[in-house]
């Protein structure tokens, strides 16, 4: 009887709320900026000419009324309101719900604000989030509620790199590891002898495992609130709350304080029974609001380092001495502890002492209320693995992207529970469009509600939410070029008829890009170019020797079918001793120890086998061995060290057996 009354009073603060809010109206902009961040001038894309855009303030029962205007030269572009319950046109994901924003054209967005919390807004067209359109949105309680705190600021995190995220993602869709390279990250046999990983290391190469990625971009600089270093305005012994938002593109965030441990009182905006931690992993778009206290005295920094360790921002807090926060231990790369952690992450207790570096505090997180579903509503429940391939940078739920499967059903009234499985070695920060769902955490009845889930690799994790809203809402992975990769899924309402589907801009997926990867040394040139989406290649190989001045020129169609097989169908060109133009058909085969066997016929009759392997030897020096059989033309192999430089350039050296010696370098695009 007590929680009807306690209910029925809630709706009727609520609606008497709405009735008497106002209506709250913001002009956006948004519109090309000239920055340079890291002291290289780069064109960035701000609203208000600012990033991260104005903070947007509410109270629970305003209408927001939002203009937002289009300056860009060219392109189109919309906004979406991160985790706001809102009408489905008002929702901002292009083609799906909200027409997108032509170039020098504006659109009104008009919604209620139903629930309060800590929120925030960033386009949702292309990759335009990375390149600076993202915003914080604070919505207040109709009523003051929750602990009292002298201070309350927003703290947006976020990613910046230099380079123009289009070309980011063609150099993440080659297969180039560049960006490990860069940071120190990749793995190599000399970094596994030094860390005592050797047996590790080749572990799980034989178990064809690539090596385990913690970010896949090497970003030039992190920001809190569009800076590196941001003092917010407190005053020793003060309680400040700090609203954190991760509008990171591809950055987990581990956020710690020199004053000792954060209190948690909220998690993406829905207040939980307050808990400490003492360092805090946060997933691309997720908000926590923590309280820090300020000791009596002192400048305190509260530090947001990126989980590959590869940099971090920092704000401080208070006036007087400074005191840093402590660095987090780095990495460990070779070790599978980190992933063995994923598998173990709901065991034990809430209460167990915290490792240095924790997965999300997911355990401890409990509502306030029971957020229990209506008895009488049915439940079913789907499985999702969450699959991917980082030399394809294929990334999808049960092996299919969002191209080749895009919707999953349900009926309005039904709960629907979510069960999800990592098969891959990165986290996954899986986001709900126009819901809440109810994180199975092991809370019972007071499971925490949500809107975006990480799951870490190689583990578990379930969600639950009740089918209440109605057309077409994306579920996605948050990571940016994840989801622009095809880790996607419409929540399709099946009340809009048998022949229903989701409107997408299919245009936009799984893109044709061109790339290169030659080579001319003193003794001869070989190389690959042309086009790959996600499954196919479309390439021109050659081997042309300089003092024979012979050469072997294929058109090749690759078609990758999983992560071990894909099938080739080409026509060689050749000019070699007693040899034809041919046509030739076969397959690729990755072994153990991430060896790459091939096995062709011709049309001609003739077999042609090989087995090639790349062996890391540094961070920057690797040893490219190839070994080939042709029926027609005997043995042929090839052995040679490559250095990168950088990007593009690599200098190379070694021996072929129909070749002798030769040294030069290699170009990639």
């Amino acid at each position: 009887m007590k929680t009807i009354l306690k209910t029925t009073l809630a709706v009727w603060l609520i609606c008497a709320a709405i009735a008497h809010g106002a209506v709250v109206r913001y002009d956006l902009t948004i519109s090309e900026k000239i920055i340079a961040p890291e002291g290289k001038r780069v064109t960035a894309l701000a609203i208000n000419d600012s990033i991260p855009g104005p903070t947007l303030r509410f109270r629970v029962g305003d209408t927001a009324r939002i203009r937002v205007h289009n300056r860009l030269p060219k392109e189109d572009t919309l906004l979406h309101w991160h985790g706001l319950l809102l009408p489905n046109a008002q929702d901002g994901v292009p083609y799906l719900n909200t027409p997108p924003i032509p170039a020098g054209k504006f659109f009104d967005y008009e919604f209620p604000l139903t629930h309060a919390g800590t929120f925030w807004y960033h386009s949702h067209k292309g990759l335009q989030e990375q390149r600076g359109l993202y915003g914080a949105i604070v919505v207040e309680p109709a009523q003051p509620q929750g602990p009292a705190v002298d201070r309350d600021h927003v703290v947006v995190l976020s990613d910046w790199i230099n380079e123009h995220p289009d070309e980011v993602m063609r150099t993440l869709l080659r297969g180039d590891e560049w960006y490990a390279i860069r940071k120190g990250n990749m793995q190599s046999i000399w970094g596994a002898h030094k860390a005592a990983a050797l047996g590790e290391y080749f572990s799980r190469e034989w178990s064809r495992m690539p090596p385990m990625d913690i970010s896949d971009v090497a970003y030039d600089a992190f920001w809190a609130n569009g800076k590196k270093r941001m003092p917010l305005e407190s005053k020793s012994g003060e309680r400040v709350k700090l609203r954190l938002i991760n509008a990171g593109a591809s950055t987990y965030f581990y956020v710690h304080s020199a004053t000792g441990p954060l209190t948690i009182v909220a998690a993406d905006g829905q207040s939980v029974e307050p808990v400490q931690v003492k360092r805090l992993l946060m997933g691309m778009g997720e908000t926590y609001d923590v309280i820090v206290v300020l000791p009596a005295s002192g400048r305190y920094e509260v530090r947001a380092t990126a989980q590959d360790d590869s940099g971090y921002a920092s704000i401080f807090l208070g006036t007087g001495t400074e005191h840093l926060a402590k660095n987090i231990p780095k990495p460990d790369l070779y070790s599978m502890g980190w992933m063995v952690a994923g598998l173990k992450k709901d065991e034990g207790p809430a209460s167990k002492p915290e490792p240095p570096r924790p997965l999300s505090p997911y355990r401890k997180l409990r509502a306030l209320a029971s957020t229990q579903p209506p008895d009488t509503a049915p439940v079913r429940e789907i499985e999702l693995r969450l699959t991917g391939n980082m030399q394809r940078y294929m990334w999808s739920f049960n092996g299919k992207m969002l191209m080749e499967e895009s919707t999953i059903p349900v009926k309005r009234g039904e709960v629907l529970r979510m069960k999800f499985i990592n098969d891959t070695m990165m986290h996954h920060p899986l986001h709900l469009h126009g819901h809440f769902f109810r994180l199975l955490n092991g809370q019972g009845d007071f499971a925490p509600l949500k809107h975006t889930v990480d799951v870490p690799p190689m583990a578990r994790a379930a969600i639950e939410f009740l089918a209440n809203e109605q057309g077409d809402w994306i579920f996605h992975c948050h990571l940016l070029y994840h989801m622009k990769a095809g880790m996607s899924r419409v929540i399709s309402y099946d009340d809009q008829g048998p022949n229903h589907k989701p409107k997408l801009d299919y245009k936009s997926m799984n893109p044709w890009t061109f790339n290169m990867d030659a080579t001319a040394q003193t003794n001869f040139s070989e190389g690959r170019a042309g086009w790959r989406n996600a499954r196919n290649n479309l390439d021109f190989t050659w081997d042309h020797g300089f003092e024979e001045k012979e050469y072997e020129l294929d058109l090749v169609w690759k078609r990758y079918h999983n992560r071990n097989w894909s099938s080739l169908y080409g026509y060689r060109f050749t000019n070699e001793h007693d040899a034809k133009n041919r046509a030739f058909g076969g397959a690729q085969y990755r072994l153990p120890l991430l060896a790459y066997s091939t096995l062709t016929v011709d049309s001609e009759g003739d077999l042609r086998t090989g087995l090639a392997k790349s062996l890391q030897l540094t961070n920057r020096l690797s040893l490219e061995n190839e070994l080939e059989y042709d029926t027609h033309s005997d043995w042929e192999w090839h052995g040679g060290l490559e250095y990168r430089l950088n990007k593009r350039w690599s200098i190379t050296g070694g021996y072929h057996s129909d070749h002798a010696f030769g040294i030069g370098l290699n170009f990639k695009w």
